[in-house]
């Protein structure tokens, strides 16, 4: 496989950085975006190996991380060592990050120009790709993995009132043992841009061909937004992995050669998908 790496400039000016994985035969036109979700970044466990299955089957993979995903260049074993940036993320700030992504991918300056443009958006990521693909004309298939049906799903009323009363919301990272603060312009921006941040609203508007994937013992992200979703589009498909978990049986780190099971099914499933 051939990795390159870029850096373009995102959300407050904070740097984006991309690998792209492709083909030993080189692009055949299909570029193929994965949006990490909420404490996620693009060398998360079973990523790289991700990008290399995808590239195997003649797709080019891009992956990046977010500017405020809290991850420096210097991180190591996936800490997150800049939580200042990730306390300022807001989902404005992701949207803005994938459509300058999405940009650079389309723009020709440094590859060739893709003829299509496919997006897989995971968790929070998911519900990032839907609310852009509900609006954008160059990605041409949506796939989502245990997609956030609502983002105000992501914490509880008793959280928001907490997070309200103290201007911070601290969400522990069980991987990394970090208490990861979230301010209150998180908040702030979903309320204000309450509209365009509507996951479920942006579903109904999605034109593009789109395939749900959701494990059924997803504990994170319950099966039930999977449905939520499609009952917004039904000319959406939608695939549940029986026994897969919020991460189809990855982890960080990950050690084994293969993929797991589970996020093969996953995988082979976008595939085809894509491919049809």
């Amino acid at each position: 496989m051939n990795v390159t790496s870029y850096t373009i400039e995102g959300a407050e000016g904070r740097s984006i950085p991309i690998d792209i994985t492709s083909p030993e035969t080189g692009s055949k036109g299909v570029l193929v975006i994965f949006v990490h979700g909420f404490k996620g970044f693009k060398d998360w466990g079973t990523h790289s190996l991700t990008a290399e299955y995808f590239a195997e089957q003649g797709f080019d993979f891009l992956k990046f991380n977010f500017s405020h995903a809290g991850i420096s260049a210097n991180s190591t074993n996936g800490m997150f060592d800049d939580l200042n940036a990730f306390s300022l993320n807001t989902f404005s700030k992701e949207l803005f990050d994938l459509d300058q992504v999405i940009t650079f991918a389309s723009s020709g300056r440094s590859f060739p120009s893709p003829d299509h443009i496919f997006i897989i958006g995971h968790s929070l990521g998911g519900a990032i790709s839907i609310i852009q693909t509900a609006e954008d004309k160059r990605i041409d298939k949506l796939v989502t993995w245990a997609a956030v049906s609502n983002l105000r799903n992501l914490w509880s009323n008793e959280q928001e009132e907490a997070w309200r009363k103290n201007g911070t919301l601290y969400i522990h990272n069980t991987r990394t043992d970090q208490q990861m603060p979230l301010s209150i312009e998180i908040l702030e921006d979903l309320n204000h841009h309450s509209e365009k941040l509507d996951v479920l609203n942006a579903a109904r508007s999605v034109e593009k061909p789109w395939l749900i994937v959701h494990g059924d013992a997803d504990t994170s992200i319950a099966p039930e937004q999977a449905h939520e979703l499609n009952r917004q589009q039904e000319l959406a498909r939608i695939l549940l992995i029986e026994g897969g978990d919020h991460v189809f049986g990855g982890r960080h780190p990950w050690t084994e050669k293969g993929l797991p099971e589970k996020l093969k099914e996953a995988c082979d499933a976008t595939i085809d998908f894509l491919k049809g």
